[in-house]
């Protein structure tokens, strides 16, 4: 008996690893060497190719294909249809499974319905991806990006709540309106205050 769940309509490729409390639901593919962690949720028609990592309880809805060289890491979300790519330039005649490029997905990060993320870029931890975007480069940790191309719109507390910062002692701060979590930034590096600093 596993300690994870598998819908009956959906295929677990022997050398897949699945952690505990992970549900799959109806029409997905698990195939071999894929790894995924422990209380994820998988929604319909998920791919998960060889060597794609998935962390813990990470959420990914409906329609997601992770490609080889996606990492994903813990607390991720992956909304409906959004889109990840392997090979910056493919071409059907032309073999290019050498040249697939890592994508990294941070701790805590987000991606809206229907997003593009281009191969080769890393989504910085607790950042937000606007639904219908197209990430092509980096983005910081706890950025919001959204438009084609994605571009730096404001910064977000790890709620989800937009940060509003203002100059405090040499650098900008904020207080979450939701939460109450406070963030330090400096240029375009943000990050949480800790007690007593």
């Amino acid at each position: 008996m596993s300690d994870y769940f598998v819908h009956e309509s959906s295929y677990v490729d022997e050398g897949a690893e699945i952690g505990a409390g992970t549900k799959i639901w109806h029409f997905c593919h698990v195939m071999p060497k894929a790894r995924i962690g422990e209380r994820c949720n998988i929604g319909q028609n998920v791919l998960v190719s060889p060597d794609v990592t998935i962390g813990n309880n990470v959420k990914i809805q409906n329609n997601v294909s992770l490609y080889t060289g996606v990492i994903v890491e813990d607390d991720v979300f992956l909304g409906p249809s959004m889109v990840f790519t392997n090979v910056i330039n493919p071409r059907s005649h032309v073999s290019r499974k050498d040249e697939y490029k890592t994508t990294l997905v941070r701790r805590g990060a987000s991606i809206g319905a229907n997003a593009t993320i281009v191969c080769g870029v890393t989504l910085g931890c607790y950042s937000f991806v606007g639904a219908g975007s197209v990430v092509t480069r980096d983005v910081p940790d706890y950025a919001l990006v959204y438009g084609s191309p994605a571009r730096l719109r404001g910064w977000i507390c790890q709620c989800g709540e937009q940060l509003e910062f203002t100059a405090h002692d040499g650098h900008e701060r904020a207080v979450c309106n939701s939460c109450g979590d406070s963030y330090w930034k400096r240029d375009q590096l943000v990050g949480p205050e800790r007690s007593g600093e």
